[in-house]
């Protein structure tokens, strides 16, 4: 799968208007050549400030928590710098109203499969991204697609399987905006959530047990995002992301 296979999976999926927030926008229209647009997340913050968007290049998207406060120098700059708003509302443990965006590759075709059912009993709505059977593929392209899904805001989280979940979650972090973490218990799935805001669940098809795997889902989709003292500790690790997208 080439990247103009992806940009078209998530352009698909936006094309039928599912989930996410903001307005939807071609991920293949943006300039550069690079594919993707900088994605910057301040969706930690509750008040978006003119220092926040010092570096941010022009063209970016501007990733902020729906009830955000923009102050009004923010906001010319914004303007300026031709800067697209998009806004991820705070996801609860509660709610099954989110789309999941699920991937694998073929080591973690048939955990997929399990996984899919897993997410239909509970009441939650999945995107499919691949891979469909079990020949084999290079496990960085649905890495990439679901991770694309999740910080474009088409999806609301992501599930990756493939044989260890190594490589997936290294993959899907290198998007701006995503937060994977390879989990391999309900502690780490948990924790993951809680204190991390992990937005990507990564898993080792050949490493854990399909019970396993519904436990550790199970966990993760239930646990909400924990309380500010977390926050700010997230706000960092994104402030480092935004470092290396000037």
């Amino acid at each position: 799968m080439e990247r103009d296979k992806i940009r078209n999976l998530v352009s698909q999926a936006l094309r039928e208007e599912i989930g996410g927030s903001g307005s939807p926008t071609d991920p293949a229209s943006d300039g550069g050549g690079t594919g993707m647009p900088a994605v910057i997340d301040e969706s930690i913050k509750s008040v978006i400030t003119e220092d926040d968007l010092k570096g941010v290049q022009p063209g970016s998207q501007l990733l902020v928590k729906a009830d955000a406060i923009i102050t009004p120098a923010a906001a010319d700059l914004i303007r300026h710098l031709n800067i697209e708003i998009r806004y991820r509302s705070r996801l609860v443990a509660t709610s099954h109203n989110r789309l999941i965006a699920v991937g694998a590759d073929h080591g973690g075709f048939a955990m997929k499969e399990e996984l899919k059912k897993l997410l239909g009993g509970a009441g939650y709505k999945y995107r499919d991204f691949g891979t469909y059977d079990e020949q084999a593929v290079d496990y960085p392209d649905f890495a990439h697609a679901v991770a694309r899904a999740v910080a474009d805001g088409v999806c609301d989280l992501g599930i990756i399987v493939d044989g260890a979940g190594i490589g997936s979650c290294m993959t899907a972090n290198k998007v701006p905006g995503v937060r994977a973490a390879l989990c391999y218990d309900e502690a780490s799935a948990r924790n993951s959530r809680e204190h991390n805001y992990a937005n990507v669940l990564t898993l080792g098809g050949r490493l854990i047990s399909v019970e396993a795997m519904r436990s550790i889902v199970g966990v993760w989709l239930s646990t909400p995002e924990g309380e500010s003292r977390h926050g700010k500790r997230v706000a960092k690790i994104m402030a480092v992301e935004k470092q290396y997208l000037r």
